[in-house]
């Protein structure tokens, strides 16, 4: 069943109230006035309700325009909220990403450092290394070359220790009994001095043909 409008009741008891004022004069008037007057009072308050219910009719689609209007505004709120809600959680989702090429990217830059240290410390040490076999190379080669002179000049007193003993030998092959002799006689002074000088200097000689290797690296040195 359709509710009447509040205005519409309202009219109707205006209705009401002016048929029953208007009756009450009519008590003293004839009952054509009355009904005349009950006439033009009716068709007054006719205009009046159809001006209400006009009245109403508008209020009533103003109503529902402004009902629409409000729906539209829910609905376009809700399409803007989850809007804002997918909005953000793109924008959580593109901060997680960031934040994770951000780590992978220092994580990538530590272990390049950490390996370009590991380069750079192999590198001190193969360099040093290298410097020590340089040195080591250098020490071996002084000492290869004074071997080398050691060798050269034990080769040299080794020549001279063999002529000096084949000049013993022969001197030795060269001495007469007769020589021997006259070394113990009281007037072969001449001949002791001259076997003890002969002697002296082959001694001299196997002196000086012997090798010594602490004069041999003093040598090389001065060299």
């Amino acid at each position: 069943m359709m509710k009447r409008p509040a205005p519409l009741i309202a009219g109707l008891r205006v209705l009401a109230a002016a048929l029953f004022c208007a009756a009450l004069p009519a008590q003293a008037q004839n009952a054509q006035s009355m009904e005349e007057r009950l006439r033009t009072q009716l068709r007054s308050t006719t205009q009046q309700l159809q001006q209400l219910q006009s009245q109403q009719a508008q209020l009533n689609a103003a109503i529902g325009a402004a009902e629409a209007q409000r729906d539209a505004a829910y609905k376009e709120r809700d399409s803007l909220r989850q809007e804002l809600v997918q909005a953000r959680q793109q924008a959580g989702q593109l901060q997680s990403r960031q934040d994770a090429a951000y780590a992978s990217a220092r994580a990538q830059v530590a272990a390049s450092h950490e390996q370009l240290d590991k380069y750079r410390q192999a590198y001190e040490e193969l360099l040093g290394m290298a410097r020590a076999a340089e040195t080591q190379r250098k020490a071996l080669l002084a000492s290869q070359e004074e071997t080398q002179g050691q060798l050269l000049a034990c080769t040299q007193k080794n020549a001279q220790l063999y002529a000096a003993g084949k000049e013993i030998l022969a001197a030795y092959e060269s001495f007469s009994t007769g020589a021997v002799f006259s070394l113990r006689q009281p007037f072969s002074r001449e001949a002791r001095v001259m076997f003890e000088n002969q002697a002296q200097e082959y001694g001299d000689q196997l002196y000086d043909g012997r090798f010594d290797p602490g004069q041999a690296a003093a040598r090389a040195a001065g060299d």
